[in-house]
């Protein structure tokens, strides 16, 4: 596993590829330079933020910043609060003005509503992580994505998605927690932001979705970089494990013909409920745990993992925040 990647305070003044160019369309609303492009780059990833990032980013006076926020809240677009359920953070700006977000070609809806403390913690913590990175080539919206993965020949259906009910019907969202990917020609970075849950639950839950795409990617040659965002590195230890246990996990290129095989035809089985198949393993339990060896027997042959690079990497500008069910 990679060692922790530690941050240089002079990256997040750094230009962000993307930005100059969207940011344009934020002109008309009295918005140019780089205020605009931070005003981009939180959009894109989450619509919340702090005012030392925001500083951060322009490497100026705090005072700057401040008269910035006043001007989106007096514009009626932004709204200066406390988060709910957040302690040891101070305010943060909501972005939630729909002229910000039409400009900036983004319609979607949720991205302007915050549901829980969690969802709050985990756009900040994505939006530090790009902060920080820079240079990485991102992929800001849905759209972007999508098409970067079907522009090298991956169906929509190895994406993660949601199907959200609704009056107007169902409705599908690709990457649906919208944490940040960068990807060119040799690799593809994925980043999962960590609020500090008890459990891993919601990590392994989000490597699990994105298995078939993790596949698809190394099966074209591409390496794979997964970084979990923590606010601090104490209670990190659960997180790096995880990760170190993808990292050895057998890429798909490296299992041989017919375990492959196997591993596909139990996997129909259980999709399609083909009962007839899987009494031919002794039934589903049976078969999940053939299933497993096989993979066990995979990992031990490979000696490699499904992912290239793995790390965690700890948010010195929200260190000392705290959700409600730490304090």
């Amino acid at each position: 596993m990679a060692t922790p990647d530690r941050q240089f305070s002079t990256a997040a003044s750094e230009e962000v590829a993307h930005l100059k160019e969207r940011a344009q369309a934020l002109e008309p609303l009295g918005w140019t330079g780089r205020r605009a492009e931070w005003i981009a780059l939180a959009c894109f990833h989450g619509g919340v933020f702090t005012r030392v990032q925001w500083t951060s980013f322009l490497g100026c006076h705090h005072e700057k910043v401040g008269r910035a926020v006043r001007k989106l809240v007096a514009q009626g677009v932004a709204i200066e609060e406390k988060p709910p359920g957040i302690k040891g953070i101070g305010r943060i700006c909501r972005i939630h003005g729909r002229p910000i977000y039409k400009a900036l070609g983004l319609g979607d809806r949720r991205r302007r509503r915050i549901t829980s403390p969690e969802v709050v913690m985990r756009r900040l913590l994505g939006l530090d992580y790009v902060l920080e990175h820079p240079r990485l080539p991102w992929l800001p919206t849905e759209a972007d994505r999508v098409a970067a993965f079907e522009a090298l020949g991956i169906e929509r259906g190895l994406l993660p998605q949601r199907v959200y009910r609704g009056a107007l019907g169902g409705l599908r969202r690709f990457f649906p927690l919208g944490l940040p990917i960068a990807l060119d020609t040799e690799r593809a970075v994925f980043v999962y932001a960590e609020p500090g849950y008890e459990t891993a639950t919601a990590l392994r839950s989000w490597g699990a979705k994105h298995g078939d795409l993790w596949k698809a990617l190394w099966d074209r040659g591409l390496k794979i970089e997964v970084v979990a965002v923590v606010r601090r590195w104490r209670g990190a230890r659960r997180t790096r494990t995880v990760l170190a246990n993808w990292s050895r996990y057998p890429r798909p290129s490296e299992i041989d013909g017919e375990t492959r095989r196997d591993l596909a035809r139990i996997e129909q089985a259980i999709i399609g409920g083909d009962v007839r198949t899987l009494d031919e393993y002794g039934g589903l339990s049976a078969a999940l745990k053939h299933a497993n060896a096989l993979e066990n027997r995979a990992r031990r042959r490979a000696g490699r993992g499904l992912t290239e690079s793995v790390k965690t990497w700890s948010s010195d500008r929200l260190a000392g925040a705290r959700i409600w069910w730490e304090s």
